[in-house]
């Protein structure tokens, strides 16, 4: 026991500094092109955050523990709106975007609703996979079509630079791969152990491990006030854990979903990000009062998932 959890804790460390790697280098070369921050944020720095979940998914589906594939998804987006965001807005009040509240923001609210519709039957089939995948398609096509900063113009960096920075990325690549292989079986012993579910783990530990990369993004953008790379990387983060990494799993290894999640996961996924969306609208702002209702929230899901998983 004490091993695994070593090799759990192990495994979390790698996830978040290999995301952190991944995060600077992917974020330094996206921004010396003049691509605009909220594009950065919504794209280049939520996919590399959301590197975690898409390995630990696709390992934990691979190896038949599709609640932690699936926990993780619906804790991770939970996290990321709820402590995340709400843990940013409590340190530094986060600007919102005007454009990610008319536009982006409204696709991530439909393609989450549209994800649960999906696994309303009790399956994620390759059908489904293939929907969630187009949905992400058409989401990176707008985002190429809007990315250039026509305030900034594209800076010419040296050889070295670039090959710095790609060399950080395929670090950060390698070590998120094998942090979401440790982290998935240690977690599934863990539950095992604990006669705690699968799926609960997946929400609760596995989700908190694979959302430390975002939080330690968000936060740090919010204190230096990058508010668009903030709240981007949140919203993207989101929608490429939705589209990315569950409509790979539907594509790659179709898994069943159990229809409790119906009653309070699912439900609470979407409340969440519909909560942020009427913060968004109300004032485009995440206030320490927005923040510390988010937070609140958090603690609220987690109690009531721990109760329901006993």
């Amino acid at each position: 026991m004490l091993f695994n959890l070593l090799i759990l804790v192990c495994g979390i460390f790698l996830l978040y500094f290999g995301s952190s790697w991944l995060v600077t280098g992917a974020t330094e070369i996206a921004l010396s092109m003049a691509i605009r921050p909220v594009v950065v944020g919504l794209t280049v720095v939520a996919f590399a955050t959301s590197a975690p979940e898409l390995l630990v998914s696709l390992v934990a589906a691979a190896e038949g523990a599709s609640g932690v594939s699936l926990g993780n998804i619906l804790g991770s987006n939970v996290i990321n709106i709820a402590l995340v965001l709400g843990l940013s807005a409590l340190i530094k009040p986060v600007t919102i975007n005007k454009q990610m509240v008319t536009r982006e923001l409204p696709y991530t609210v439909a393609a989450t609703v549209l994800f649960w519709i999906l696994c309303m039957d009790g399956n994620l089939n390759r059908f489904d996979g293939f929907i969630l995948i187009t949905i992400l398609i058409v989401f990176l096509v707008y985002s190429i079509l809007t990315a250039k900063d026509g305030n900034n113009n594209k800076n010419n960096q040296s050889h070295k630079y670039y090959m710095r920075n790609g060399v950080l990325i395929v670090i950060g690549l390698i070590a998120i791969a094998l942090g979401a292989d440790w982290v998935v079986d240690s977690a599934i012993f863990i539950a095992r152990s604990f006669h705690f579910s699968e799926l609960f783990i997946g929400i609760s530990i596995v989700a908190i491990g694979t959302s430390l990369p975002e939080l330690a993004t968000s936060v740090v953008a919010a204190v230096k006030k990058q508010s668009d790379i903030s709240v981007g990387n949140i919203v993207g983060s989101n929608l490429f854990n939705i589209c990315l990494v569950m409509g790979a799993v539907g594509l790659l290894n179709p898994i069943q979903v159990s229809t409790g999640l119906n009653w309070f996961e699912f439900p609470a996924m979407v409340s969440i990000t519909l909560l942020l969306y009427m913060f968004a609208v109300i004032s485009r702002k995440i206030n320490r009062t927005y923040g510390l209702i988010l937070i609140i929230c958090f603690f609220a899901y987690n109690i009531t998932a721990y109760g329901l998983a006993h």
